[in-house]
């Protein structure tokens, strides 16, 4: 689950790279692994600055200073079954043909059969482990067949189809080609999130933007925008004229992935159509309904969240069942989220080095606290134990979403399967792994109610009961597992840098 972002600028003079690193900040939550940014100057020349680390650290100012050109993108890189190396990165650049720039959010699920494909039939390297390398010599490759001096619109759209037809899962793109324009396309289950939108300058040219999340957009005054539809591509040249939109291929089903409303998104984004706040406000209304039925409320005295995802339904939760709200945990926001800490005992060390909490808060009180998800366990279990050496008596657990019992395999790495609290766990048994008193879930059908509206009203689910929008996925599981356990024994055979376009995050 990444972040990515595009921006063409009207004013052919101007500099896009302040707005894409400003832009970047908005998305920094969507990945804290790795950040870049490339830009496209004059006669199509291409500038780039990536590499591990928050965007605030790999962007410094002096690098900053190199990246010339009114067009670019970016990428915030949140580590999925790959390795956390430089060298994967993003944007994925390869110079035939054109030039082309990929920022990918998502994950490809028919990895095997694409690298056999780029190896055998279209002889293409692929210099990572990255499925994102991958997605893009699947689009150089469709975009070569046309073997022609100049690109123009119809030939990206042909090479789309061709990505379409080779490419199996969840993935959004902001690429660009150099010296011509953005593009973006979205897969046809519209699993992953993409806006695009406009902005009206004085002079009434228009800049425009693609995002992952809304809250960017609006941000920077980009005043119209929407939702590119799955299946859908967009085309927007350096000059910034009318963007070309095309239908590329039929919507297969329309499927956002259910945890971006639970966990990922920001509160203030509204992604197709459907805004991540007020979900959290009905999740916390259909999850007080569910501890009412598990728990005697009169046996709860406060109720508190797990900072930060989780407060908007904690506070719902506390007003539905008229008990005081109260902050018992102090965050540290220096440290990141530890679901994805490489191994268990850094998992634990960062829990307690990022959350604190407030005894008085917890003394002699029965507590009911409010997470947005159970992954692990590992959080939710030190959560417990902070609770109860804090003082408290009673300590029962809610999640805002339903047992997590699958493998997220369209951009999110939880973990292997047998590393999830849930898997092959009934509640009661979930409840004594955690150490609670009482574990309450939101159920699945709820879960969907809150986030549903008159145009959407499936989801991506497989997480929760296993059944993935692409079918069945058994054979990408055990490809996720295997790469998991060869990252673990061969992390110093990874190549840690790229040999690709200069890259000043590494050489300055």
């Amino acid at each position: 689950m990444c972040g990515i972002l595009g921006i063409a600028l009207a004013d052919q003079s101007g500099t896009v790279a302040p707005e894409l690193f400003d832009g970047s900040l908005f998305l920094q939550h969507r990945g804290q692994d790795a950040a870049g940014i490339s830009t496209c100057g004059k006669g199509g020349r291409l500038y780039q600055c990536k590499g591990n680390g928050m965007a605030r650290d790999v962007f410094t100012q002096k690098r900053m200073n190199g990246l010339a050109g009114n067009m670019g993108i970016a990428h915030l890189r949140y580590p999925t079954a790959g390795s956390s190396a430089n060298s994967e990165a993003q944007p994925f650049y390869v110079n035939s043909p054109y030039g082309i720039c990929l920022s990918h959010n998502g994950n490809l699920v028919n990895t095997a059969t694409l690298r056999r494909y780029m190896d055998e039939v279209v002889h293409r390297h692929i210099n990572t482990d990255s499925d994102s390398e991958l997605l893009l010599n699947v689009f150089a490759s469709e975009l070569e067949k046309h073997n022609k001096y100049r690109v123009n619109d119809e030939d990206i759209f042909l090479a789309l189809e061709g990505v379409y037809r080779l490419c199996r899962g969840g993935y959004a793109c902001v690429g660009m080609l150099a010296g011509f324009a953005l593009i973006g396309f979205r897969d046809p289950n519209g699993i992953r999130p993409l806006l695009v939108g406009e902005r009206e300058n004085e002079d009434g040219s228009r800049d425009y933007m693609l995002a992952s999340e809304s809250v960017v957009l609006k941000a920077h005054n980009f005043s119209k925008f929407r939702d590119l539809k799955p299946g859908e591509a967009v085309i927007i040249h350096k000059d910034c004229s009318e963007p070309n939109f095309k239908q590329v291929v039929p919507i297969n089903s329309y499927r956002p992935d259910l945890f971006e409303y639970v966990y990922f998104a920001r509160p203030d984004s509204v992604l197709d159509g459907i805004s991540v706040y007020h979900t959290r406000i009905q999740m916390g209304v259909k999850l007080a309904d569910r501890v009412r039925k598990l728990v005697d409320p009169n046996e709860i005295d406060v109720v508190m969240s797990v900072p930060d995802t989780a407060r908007t339904c904690a506070l719902q939760v506390s007003i539905e069942l008229n008990k005081p709200y109260r902050e018992g945990f102090v965050k540290n926001r220096y440290v990141g989220r530890t679901f994805i800490m490489p191994n268990q005992k850094q998992r634990v060390s960062s829990v307690r080095r990022k959350l604190n909490p407030m005894e008085s808060e917890f003394k002699d009180k029965n507590v009911l606290i409010v997470d947005d998800s159970i992954v692990r366990g590992t959080t939710s279990r030190e959560i417990i134990h902070m609770a109860k050496e804090a003082g408290a008596k009673k300590v029962f657990f809610a999640s805002a979403a339903p047992p997590i019992r699958y493998n997220h395999i369209y951009g999110i790495d939880l973990a292997d399967t047998k590393e999830l609290v849930a898997y092959n766990r009934n509640d009661d048994e979930i409840c004594k792994e955690l150490h609670c008193d009482k574990i309450i879930y939101q159920t699945l059908e709820d879960l969907i109610d809150c986030c549903k509206t008159p145009t959407i009203d499936k989801f991506e689910v497989g997480v929760f009961n296993g059944n993935y929008v692409t079918g069945v996925e058994d054979g990408y599981l055990l490809e996720l597992e295997e790469m998991r356990a060869h990252n673990k024994i061969a992390e110093n055979e990874k190549a840690q840098f790229d040999i690709g376009l200069y890259n000043s995050a590494d050489y300055q």
